[in-house]
């Protein structure tokens, strides 16, 4: 198991494991062609990149690709996976991505943050250093995607949960449930806790912890984000409810927006 200093609250989370990938890629392949499509130099930052599957993605399509992370163990499992692959190889970053400005040069093409990522950055100051930094990161033109749970719908109607991930374990029979809490705090703060649990049918106890911890994010609606990219220079062209292009709605699963660095 991937394991990082204790301030890494994702050190002990194996991503690459309880997400169905393959599949995922394939369902959001066409949304990200469409709008890397534009960009004006094939070289893009993966912002949020956690063990690097989306960089990877785009490097087999043929994009110059850099991953850019907070947690160095998930930039570890990243480097690890990138040279088991064939092909050309990824560049991966450690670093806040509300200092996105000084940790990659001027002249990318385009960019992404996807799964859920900007909720980490918890306060306005945070946010608006990363689309700021980001900006002068991105050549004019340069398209941007990001994705992350729609949560005017999460905050207005109250929900807690996530649904289940549930993946084959390593033994036979053995399952591994991935199940995300999250407790809204009075300031508009979330606080996040995954928990990864081992499911051995027969077995007493049935269900082993194997980690959990505390997150703080902020579920940021999307009012508070169109300001703050309006501010830092990025138009914002079209708004998505899921990453296969359904329009977005108040009661969306997700909020995906596609802007342009103007």
């Amino acid at each position: 198991m991937e394991t990082g200093r204790p301030e890494d609250a994702y050190g002990q989370i194996q991503y690459r494991g309880l997400i169905a990938w393959p599949e995922r890629l394939r369902r959001e392949a066409p949304l990200l062609a469409r709008v890397l499509a534009a960009s004006p130099v094939k070289a893009i930052l993966d912002l949020g990149c956690g063990t690097g599957e989306h960089t990877r993605f785009l490097q087999s399509l043929g994009y110059g690709a850099t991953g850019v992370d907070a947690s160095e163990a998930q930039i570890r499992a990243a480097r690890e996976a990138d040279a088991g692959s064939d092909g050309a190889k990824s560049r991966y970053v450690h670093g806040d991505l509300a200092a996105i400005g000084d940790l990659v040069p001027a002249g990318y093409g385009g960019a992404i943050c996807l799964g859920n990522t900007l909720p980490h950055l918890t306060d306005l100051d945070a946010l608006q250093r990363c689309f700021c930094g980001l900006a002068s990161r991105l050549v004019p033109g340069a398209p941007f995607l990001l994705q992350l749970l729609n949560y005017d719908r999460i905050l207005d109607r109250g929900e807690r949960t996530f649904p289940l991930a549930i993946r084959p374990g390593e033994a036979e029979g053995e399952e591994i449930i991935f199940l995300r809490l999250m407790t809204p705090q009075a300031d508009g703060a979330l606080v996040f806790t995954p928990a990864t649990l081992r499911y051995r049918p027969g077995q007493e106890p049935p269900l082993e912890l194997i980690s959990a911890q505390n997150v703080a994010l902020r579920g940021w609606r999307r009012a508070e984000l169109e300001g703050p990219l309006r501010a830092a220079g990025f138009e914002v062209r079209e708004a998505f409810g899921t990453m296969t292009g359904d329009p977005w709605i108040p009661g969306a699963s997700n909020l995906v927006l596609w802007v342009v660095r103007a």
